[in-house]
């Protein structure tokens, strides 16, 4: 359950759980602090995530065995505390972590088929064959969610850039890029499928 509060971005309900959870004295796992952290970090509660490692932290000591508690998935639980840290503006913390471990974020990236070809991309590519058009779709969609009072979610870009280069990187997300490229190419059809390779972005 906390995972798939965690997947949606509900923060605040896989943090009840959680406590919940310890309450009834139910040891919490890695997967559970997984579930947790990427909950927190994609809800902006800063200050939870950190009380969730902690917790963490905090089991793993108390473990009779050497823990290898973070496991295979320890890349994915320091991405998420960078995100989280992004999210409160600790852009400092974020690079020292960064750096300190020596890891780097899995590119997003997003494909569909077309008339029985692939046309995949990462976020700001600009390789297609088609970019000009593909970006124009883009600029046209967003001027019409404008107009009906939507605004770009800045608080997914985990990169210490002003707000309009935020607002740009948002626009170029390789999930839009797939969707503009399945919008160009309908012919009639009323359904198309874009897959990704991590969660979608918020915005």
């Amino acid at each position: 359950m906390i995972i798939g509060y965690g997947i949606h971005g509900m923060g605040l309900e896989a943090i009840s759980l959680f406590q919940n959870m310890l309450v009834v004295d139910q040891k919490p796992d890695d997967v559970t602090f997984i579930g947790l952290l990427s909950g927190c970090g994609h809800a902006g509660l800063v200050g939870e995530g950190m009380q969730g490692l902690e917790d963490a932290y905090k089991l793993i000591q108390e473990m009779p065995l050497e823990s290898d508690s973070l496991g295979p998935e320890g890349t994915r639980n320091f991405v998420l505390l960078s995100n989280i840290y992004s999210t409160d503006g600790r852009w400092d913390d974020t690079a020292v972590m960064q750096k300190s471990l020596g890891f780097k974020k899995i590119p997003g990236s997003s494909w569909i088929e077309v008339d029985g070809v692939i046309h995949a991309f990462l976020g700001g590519d600009q390789s297609h064959p088609e970019s000009a058009k593909i970006n124009a779709k883009l600029l046209q969609l967003r001027a019409e969610m404008k107009k009906l009072g939507d605004s770009a979610e800045a608080n997914f870009v985990y990169q210490d850039v002003e707000e309009e280069e935020k607002e740009h990187i948002l626009l170029y997300h390789s999930e839009k890029l797939a969707v503009a490229v399945g919008l160009l190419n309908m012919h009639g059809r009323s359904l198309t499928s874009v897959t990704k390779n991590l969660r979608v972005c918020g915005d």
